[in-house]
């Protein structure tokens, strides 16, 4: 490293791991990924397996860390009470909670609670991908999508989160595609989908025309048995299927907005969202979730008086 770290950055998901050394000015020093998320930190201490990965990047003992995801989950380092929605960025990142006897600074950035009787929702490491997306909420009312094994959909205003909901599609489709009938149209491993197949985009198609799925997949198993549809091809249908219906199923909850959708992804399924709602005629603004969490943190960081306001150069 040419220089001396001054903050570790993390994003603790449930099975990876990912942490930064950054600088006075929160530029990236240093970057590991590793598979001790926090099925792994429980078994061997949250602690140990961050002091093991800042001391084999060299950093120092009492080096301060932010943090984010699921080590503040109930069942991760230290509980990090939900903020209630709606409220605005700056108020979630200064809820961070600090962990004691750590024997270095490290503050942990809540997620966020919807308490809403018919629509009971939360998020966690999401509201700092939101946090360093600001500018491109700050202003104006936005709708932003977050694709993932659990999709949120988020609605912003004026800088401040005002509602969200979850969508399980990355969830259901490897349910359906291990554990139903459909596991025999699909085999074992499931073919990676692209958004130029023609069968994505005509079963996502289906989906966008009335969001209502459920006829339609066992449609994949027949298709199969009566015209010959391969697993490459019945995957598509199915993530064309589940993404589809999302998508309907998300404008008819949050409307469409005069501004496009910002889409915060990051690798291939970015470009199967993004097709599927060129389809349905919605307008997207892609930003990179990898860089969208990195910069949420460096502003949590900030926030918190971990470093000093500024831009990363």
């Amino acid at each position: 490293m040419s220089a001396t770290p001054t903050i570790a950055a993390v994003d603790w998901g449930t099975t990876r791991l990912r942490v930064w050394l950054l600088d006075a000015k929160g530029a990236v020093l240093d970057e590991r990924r590793s598979d001790e998320g926090l099925l792994t930190a429980q078994h061997k201490g949250f602690a140990t397996v961050l002091d093991r990965q800042l001391q084999d990047m060299g950093a120092a003992k009492d080096l301060p860390a932010i943090v984010c995801g699921m080590a503040g989950a109930r069942q991760g380092w230290v509980e990090a009470p939900y903020v209630d929605v709606p409220s605005s960025l700056g108020d979630i990142l200064g809820a961070a909670v600090p962990v004691s006897g750590a024997g270095r600074d490290i503050r942990i950035v809540p997620g966020l609670a919807q308490r809403d009787r018919r629509a009971p929702d939360v998020m966690r490491g999401e509201e700092t991908q939101l946090a360093g997306i600001a500018a491109l909420i700050g202003a104006g009312s936005h709708l932003v999508c977050m694709p993932g094994t659990h999709c949120k959909w988020v609605t912003a205003a004026g800088g401040a989160i005002q509602g969200f909901g979850t969508w399980p599609t990355g969830e259901m489709f490897s349910v359906l595609a291990q554990h139903s009938i459909l596991r025999h149209s699909i085999g074992d491993k499931p073919a990676k989908v692209s958004p130029d197949s023609k069968v994505f985009r005509d079963w996502c198609g289906e989906a966008l025309s009335d969001g209502d799925i459920g006829a339609r997949l066992f449609g994949i198993r027949a298709a199969g048995l009566l015209s010959g549809l391969g697993q490459e091809d019945a995957a598509a249908a199915l993530s064309g299927l589940l993404i589809g219906a999302e998508v309907a199923s998300a404008v008819r909850r949050f409307g469409r907005r005069e501004t496009p959708v910002v889409l915060v992804v990051s690798g291939a399924l970015g470009g199967l969202y993004a097709e599927a709602m060129r389809l349905a005629g919605i307008a997207v603004t892609i930003a990179d979730a990898d860089e969208a969490v990195l910069a949420g943190l460096v502003a949590a960081a900030r926030r918190n008086g971990m470093l000093a306001e500024g831009v990363a150069e």
